[in-house]
């Protein structure tokens, strides 16, 4: 049975399982996170943890809680979480 021009439906599933075995192999080698990785990771944690008790204690409209508190949840977010997934060592990229 022929799936597509040139391809069999036996070379299909070999073709199939050797590009799924490529794909592990990429994804594990370029996931391996570092103690750096996990110290920004910890960082963002704990902007984001500190921005809600910043929050909470400021009253409604105080500098706390519409200032302060929001810069700190945006940085712990979008800035020093994502940093911790993406950062790598220069020892460590090829």
């Amino acid at each position: 049975m022929v799936l597509f021009p040139g391809i069999s439906l036996s070379n299909f599933a070999a073709a199939m399982s050797k590009e799924k075995a490529q794909e592990k192999a990429h994804l594990f080698e370029g996931w391996a996170f570092t103690k750096t990785n996990y110290i920004i990771f910890g960082v963002g944690l704990a902007l984001i943890a500190g921005g809600y008790v910043v929050m909470y204690t400021g009253t409604v409209n105080s500098f706390q809680s519409l200032s302060l508190a929001p810069v700190m949840l945006f940085l712990g977010y979008v800035v020093v979480i994502p940093a911790a997934l993406i950062y790598r060592d220069k020892s460590n990229s090829q």
